[in-house]
C-alpha cells in the first residue's frame, strides 16, 4: 500500500491540474478561480486514508466545509457532484497507469470508493440540510415582513374607515329621505345601491384591520333567509351580468355565528362568481347549494365561468392576491378568516366545467370576537 501511496503522491500536481481544466465552474462562483483547490484537497484526503492519518470523521468534516462554501455560492448541486465524481474517476485512471499487484489495486480501488462516497454523502446531506435551513430562514423573513405590512395596513384602514364612514352613512342616510319625497326621481335607487356597495367594500378593510370588530353575541342564522338577502343586495350586478342564480337550500339549515360576517363570505364569493361570468359568453350560472348532515352545514357556491389556473389555485386566499385589474386582493382572505373564525374550513376546486367554493361548519359554536 505504501508503494501504491507514493505512487499517487508523485502525480498529485498533474491529477490537480487535469481537474481544474475540466472541473464544472459556474460563471457567478465566487471561487471558480481557486475550486481546483477543493480537487486537491480531496486528493490529498485519499493519500491520508491511505495512510490511516484520516478517519471517515475528518471526511466528514471536510465535506462538511466543502458544502457550507458551496451554499454560500448558491451553486447547481449536481455539478458539485460532476465534479466530485470527477475527482474519483481521475485517480481510478492514473492506478491504471501503474504496475501493482491484483490484491493491492483491489484494496486501494475499495478504500478509494469508500471515502469518495463518504465524502459525497455527507456533502451532500450538509448541503441539503444547508439550503433548508435558508430556505426556512427566508421564508420566516417573508411571513414576518408579510404580517408588519398587514398591521400596518390594519391601522391605516381603522384610521381611514372610522373617518370615511361618517360621511357615507350621512350621504346614504340623505339618499333614503330623497328618495322618500320625490319617489319618481331617476337613478336614486342606483345611487343608493351604490352607496351600499362603497359601504360594504370598505367593511372589508374593516375586518382586515380587526379594530372594526365591535364585541356582540353571535346568533342564530337562516341560510336561506341570508342568502335571499344576499341575492336582493346583488341583484342589480346579477341582471347586469345576465346570470342564473339556482339554489338549493334546505329551509331548515341553521348557522350560529355573526350575520353581517357570514353575508359578507357570501357576497364576497358571488361577486366573484359574477365578475368571472361577465367575461363568459352563453348561459351562465351561479348555484348554491346548502345542507346538513352529520352535525356538520355545507355550503358551496359554484359557477361555470373560466376555471382558475393550477398554479393559482393555492395562492386565492392569500392577502393581497388577485387576477382583476382593480381588485384588492382581500375578498377571499377576508371570508377564509370569517370562517375559520366560525369555526369552519373553505376549500375551492376549479375545472373546466365550474369552479366550486365549499365551506363546512361544525355544531362548535362560534368563538366570540374579541
Amino acid at each position: 500500500m505504501e508503494e501504491l501511496t507514493a505512487f499517487l503522491e508523485k502525480h498529485e500536481a498533474r491529477i490537480v491540474e487535469t481537474f481544474r481544466k475540466r472541473v464544472v465552474v459556474s460563471e457567478h462562483d465566487q471561487f471558480k478561480d481557486t475550486i481546483h483547490l477543493n480537487g486537491r484537497a480531496m486528493y490529498r484526503m485519499v493519500l491520508r486514508y491511505f495512510r490511516e492519518q484520516m478517519t471517515l470523521e475528518d471526511i466528514k468534516q471536510l465535506a462538511y466545509k466543502v458544502a457550507a462554501e458551496r451554499n454560500r455560492v448558491d451553486i447547481n448541486i449536481g455539478d458539485f457532484v460532476h465534479n466530485v465524481c470527477l475527482g474519483r474517476n481521475l485517480i481510478l485512471e492514473l492506478l491504471q497507469e501503474g504496475s501493482f499487484e491484483p490484491d493491492a489495486l483491489v484494496n486501494a480501488i475499495i478504500k478509494i470508493n469508500e471515502c469518495f462516497d463518504v465524502f459525497l454523502v455527507q456533502a451532500i446531506s450538509r448541503y441539503t440540510d444547508l439550503k433548508n435551513s435558508d430556505l426556512a430562514e427566508k421564508k420566516q423573513f417573508i411571513e414576518r415582513s408579510h404580517k408588519d405590512r398587514l398591521t400596518i395596513l390594519g391601522q391605516m384602514a381603522s384610521s381611514f374607515v372610522h373617518e370615511f364612514r361618517n360621511p357615507l352613512t350621512s350621504i346614504i342616510g340623505f339618499s333614503k329621505l330623497l328618495k322618500e319625497d320625490y319617489p319618481d326621481l331617476p337613478y336614486v335607487d342606483i345611487i343608493v345601491n351604490e352607496l351600499y356597495q362603497l359601504n360594504f367594500r370598505v367593511s372589508q378593510f374593516l375586518l382586515v384591520s380587526k379594530k372594526g370588530i365591535i364585541p356582540r353575541k353571535s346568533e342564530v342564522i337562516n341560510l336561506q333567509q341570508l342568502f335571499e338577502e344576499t341575492i336582493s343586495f346583488l341583484n342589480p350586478n346579477i341582471v347586469d351580468v345576465n346570470a342564473d342564480i339556482q339554489c338549493v337550500i334546505d329551509a331548515e339549515c341553521e348557522l350560529t355565528g355573526y350575520r353581517d360576517e357570514i353575508k359578507q363570505v357570501f357576497i364576497n364569493i358571488i361577486s366573484n362568481a359574477l365578475d368571472v361570468l361577465y367575461r363568459k359568453n352563453g348561459k351562465k350560472v351561479v348555484a348554491i347549494e346548502v345542507f346538513q348532515h352529520d352535525g356538520t352545514t355545507e355550503i358551496s357556491i359554484s359557477n361555470n365561468g373560466v376555471p382558475i389556473p393550477p398554479d393559482l389555485l393555492p395562492l386565492i386566499f392569500e392577502p393581497f392576491f388577485t387576477t382583476k385589474e382593480l381588485g384588492t386582493g382581500l375578498g377571499l382572505y377576508v371570508s377564509k378568516e370569517i370562517i375559520e373564525r366560525h369555526a369552519g374550513t373553505i376549500t375551492c376546486e376549479s375545472s373546466e366545467e365550474s369552479t366550486r367554493f365549499t365551506m363546512q361548519f361544525s355544531s362548535e359554536i362560534v368563538r366570540e370576537a374579541p
